[in-house]
């Protein structure tokens, strides 16, 4: 047994005193902020920049569907009108059509002729009932084997229906276009965008 005389401390004394050394220890490195903002930066970014980027994919489709929304409703009010008519031909129609839409998509030298991004769709109909309700689809994507330019004539049913389909949608992202894409689609990065307006035209 050790005294306490000359400044001896006991055995006990000594436990003591490093049982507060090491609970001194915990505590400190409980209090310890050090590389706490970095720790809740790196679990909090990914779920942060999804967010914002899905808030500015969505911004982007948004804008380009109501800008190609409005381009299909100065080409309709052509045909209604008899600006354009049967004597028109489609590459002057589409290529009237890409210069409507040339903020949201630029036309290839050959997309007038040749359609890779751009479908349109232009026919007559005895009867508004006769118009196709539902966009056609062939094993999940788009189909075009039926698409027309047939403007009509005076007072005809006609309907303007331009598609924009593939890679070159204005999306920044993948992550809406995947949750968007059709069942079973062989390009579920693809993105629709579609506009279809249905009118009588006038007797030009």
């Amino acid at each position: 047994m050790l005294n306490n005389h000359d400044g001896i401390a006991t055995a006990g004394q000594a436990d003591g005193s490093r049982h507060k050394r090491n609970g001194g220890l915990l505590r400190r490195l409980f209090r310890d902020k050090t590389g706490t903002s970095s720790i809740e930066f790196a679990v909090l970014a990914l779920p942060f920049m999804m967010v914002i980027f899905a808030s500015l994919e969505t911004f982007t489709a948004f804008t380009a569907e109501q800008l190609f929304a409005h381009a299909t409703d100065t080409m309709a009010r052509k045909v209604q009108t008899g600006e354009i008519t049967s004597t028109t031909t489609r590459e002057e129609f589409r290529t009237a059509f890409c210069a409507e839409i040339s903020v949201i998509m630029t036309c290839s030298a050959t997309e007038a002729k040749t359609p890779s991004k751009l479908f349109i769709d232009v026919r007559s109909f005895a009867d508004f009932s006769q118009i196709p309700d539902a966009l056609p689809r062939m094993n999940g994507d788009l189909d075009t084997s039926g698409f027309q330019f047939a403007p009509g004539g005076p007072t005809t049913i006609t309907i303007v229906a331009p598609t924009i389909a593939g890679k070159s949608s204005p999306i920044l992202c993948a992550l809406t276009s995947r949750i968007c894409a059709p069942a079973g689609s062989s390009m579920p990065n693809d993105y629709l965008i579609v506009a279809t307006a249905a009118f009588r035209t006038e007797g030009y």
